[in-house]
């Protein structure tokens, strides 16, 4: 009685072969390049590293005394500076993972509370708590990845105060209404529907000037299908000018010097 060898059939040596390449491509992937982004960049050198610039992360660029240019990585940003020869990609160890996810989750309205502040900007002004939040303060381009559930924040909580909404054709309006010691408020969804392009006129009480936002609606997911990682919403943010929100991210995602 003869035995049939299965392993020495045609078929079977092909479904190997095809596993050896499929487990061989998989073992190759956490070794392909990454790649960081440049969000900013000042000085002489400015011009070869244009904010968008996109730079292996085992690339080394070399700056001038004069120079800074912050980049945007796997792991936060950082900011490059002064003469020398840097390394892109971040050694330091240090991954700020857990606060961009924490940045950038979509808070239902049952979890928002009183916008507590992460930080505060270079002019001294505090960070939104979260990259989604519309600050009624700041003009610019506000980019969004679901026009449902948009909150507004202000920079303050003390006292009530409420904010009119005017849209650029002047036929929709509606408001926000703060609550005192709540920084976070809802959109007037009703009196001011958002679709991507939409323009509004802010203003608040007093004399201060109005300031104007332009919605711009982004995919709820990166180009490659998956939730957005750092450095593909930092570019989504830029191809969409929405510089506000990407100082916000650049400031939050800061990685230690050095």
């Amino acid at each position: 009685m003869s035995w049939h060898n299965a392993s020495s059939s045609p078929r079977f040596t092909a479904r190997r072969l095809l596993a050896a390449c499929a487990a061989g491509a998989a073992l190759l992937l956490p070794l392909a390049a990454q790649a960081a982004i440049v969000v900013a960049a000042s000085g002489p050198s400015a011009k070869s590293y244009p904010p968008g610039t996109k730079l292996p992360d085992e690339a080394t660029i070399t700056l001038q005394a004069a120079d800074s240019v912050t980049v945007l990585d796997k792991n936060g940003t950082r900011v490059l500076k002064g003469a020398g020869t840097y390394k892109v990609g971040s050694t330091s160890g240090v991954n700020r993972g857990a606060t961009f996810a924490a940045l950038t989750t979509q808070r239902s309205a049952t979890r928002v509370r009183t916008g507590a502040v992460r930080g505060e900007g270079p002019d001294g002004k505090p960070l939104r708590p979260n990259l989604w939040y519309v600050d009624v303060t700041a003009p610019g381009t506000i980019c969004l990845t679901s026009l449902a559930n948009v909150r507004a924040w202000r920079p303050a909580k003390d006292g009530a105060a409420t904010y009119r909404l005017v849209s650029a054709s002047g036929l929709a309006s509606g408001t926000i209404a703060f609550s005192d010691q709540s920084m976070i408020a809802p959109w007037d969804a009703p009196g001011a529907p958002l679709r991507d392009g939409s323009s509004y006129a802010i203003r608040g009480t007093g004399n201060a000037e109005a300031v104007t936002v332009t919605f711009a609606l982004l995919p709820a997911r990166g180009p490659d299908g998956t939730p957005f990682d750092m450095e593909d919403l930092g570019a989504a943010l830029l191809e969409r000018g929405c510089t506000g929100q990407l100082a916000v991210m650049t400031q939050t995602l800061a990685l230690p010097s050095g």
